[in-house]
């Protein structure tokens, strides 16, 4: 049974959902929530134009928490749906469920406490560290320890890996192959390359494997594990050049076995959420598990609070359940009761990015072929309208999906789509997929 509030929301004639954010992860759980009959209206924002073509955007910042509130109001929101990071962080799941005025409002989004494992790799690392749960020997350093992170530097092998504490956009991870350049790569972090989110560097050896995106949805309590997903970060084919924000991902992952998957469940997503339950942090919402399959064996690399970008964009639609029952179950603290059915067709995503990402880039390119590719589904991620015209507004501008049969149709439909669509400088790696897929 749902619990008997929520039972009522779905006699009313429709569910009203806001969701925050204007990224390709939230245009993708607008597409699958407007899939859902019990959908009343949808509300994303700010959103982008691809939101726009299946509710309406509410041009605010996502921090603008008394703004939200309005709206939360005004438009009878049923439903608050957090995507990004840095409203979570900065507490906006705190401020909608505190106040007494939107107590009938439900919201799916860890807390404030909750998403510090995102918030703060230090944080994470203590966490883990907590429980039990298995990751990369670390140290975190201060900027006037400059001197003490590069004894500790010392200590590993190359190559290696620095990471701003704070939130940097999934820019802040640094890979360097000599003890040299990751000296200088941290000077740079503390000399404010990632703003504040630099002021504290963790350093962490090098864990040598393939990696795995797994997501959890829980209430905090019960959760399901939903489809996994192998993202690429790199900017260049053969995975060479800076990290980005994400260049293409696909589901599912060959390695990821159902003896793999137990191992994951027992020893890292059992423990985390009986960690945070254990350290009375309440937590409703997604986890992202970023991890190290290392000869067989799972490690975390880093955690988020949300779904991952571009991973929900193959994630969703792998998904058969009615998304939005399985959020309102979620924020009603009714996890328990829910079933997740898989589909078992394959997803591929390919991001075409503006020429120059993670680096400086142009906005403002005109857009066109969006339409060109019946076979994929085209999330926007950094797009903006201008009359009928669509324009670049984004280092990740738009992610082309394909679903089939098998990983090769998934991926033939992806880059039909990202060659078909052009603008200035368009760029997208050639290879998402191949090292896990590779051609027969």
């Amino acid at each position: 049974m749902i619990a008997t509030f929520v039972a009522n929301i779905y006699k009313m004639s429709g569910v009203n959902v806001l969701i925050i954010g204007s990224g390709g992860r939230e245009h993708a759980l607008a597409w699958k929530l407007s899939q859902s009959p019990k959908l009343g209206k949808l509300f994303a924002l700010p959103g982008n134009p691809g939101t726009a073509r299946l509710g309406e955007n509410i041009p605010l910042s996502v921090l603008d928490f008394e703004g939200i509130r309005t709206v939360v109001l005004e438009k009878n929101i049923n439903l608050v749906v957090i995507g990004p990071e840095e409203p979570l962080v900065k507490g906006l799941y705190n401020f909608l469920t505190g106040d007494l005025g939107l107590r009938n409002v439900l919201v799916v989004g860890p807390g404030r406490e909750g998403a510090m494992l995102e918030g703060s790799k230090n944080f994470a690392k203590a966490f883990m560290q907590r429980h039990g749960i298995p990751t990369a020997r670390y140290r975190a350093f201060t900027r006037d320890e400059y001197s003490e992170a590069k004894k500790f530097l010392g200590t590993l092998s190359s190559p290696y890996v620095l990471k701003a504490d704070g939130l940097a956009a999934g820019k802040g991870v640094v890979i360097q192959a000599s003890y040299e350049d990751a000296c200088a790569s941290l000077g740079e972090f503390f000399s404010g390359k990632f703003g504040d989110a630099g002021n504290v560097v963790v350093i962490e050896e090098y864990l040598r494997g393939v990696e795995l995106s797994v997501f959890v949805l829980t209430d905090g309590k019960s959760y399901v594990i939903l489809p996994e997903a192998k993202d690429y970060k790199r900017v260049g084919a053969g995975d060479t050049g800076p990290n980005t924000g994400g260049m293409g991902a696909v589901s599912p992952v060959p390695f990821a076995t159902p003896e793999f998957m137990k191992k994951v469940e027992e020893t890292i997503v059992k423990p985390t959420i009986s960690g945070l339950a254990s350290e009375g942090i309440p937590y409703c919402g997604f986890i992202f598990f970023g991890l190290m399959n290392v000869v067989g064996n799972p490690f975390v690399v880093e955690y988020n609070a949300r779904l991952g970008d571009p991973e929900t964009q193959v994630v969703l639609p792998r998904i058969k359940n009615d998304m939005l029952e399985l959020l309102m179950l979620c924020a009603a603290g009714k996890m328990n009761e829910a079933e997740l059915v898989v589909a078992p067709q394959f997803a591929a995503t390919v991001i075409l990015a503006s020429g120059g990402y993670p680096g400086s880039y142009e906005k403002g390119k005109a857009i066109s072929g969006l339409e060109a590719s019946a076979n994929a589904i085209i999330f926007h991620a950094g797009t903006t309208s201008s009359g009928s015209m669509t324009l670049t507004a984004g280092g990740r501008v738009l992610a082309c999906t394909g679903t089939g049969e098998s990983m090769e149709d998934a991926l033939a439909s992806s880059y039909c789509a990202a060659n078909a669509i052009t603008f200035e400088s368009k760029y997208f790696r050639s290879d998402i997929g191949m090292d896990v897929y590779p051609k027969s």
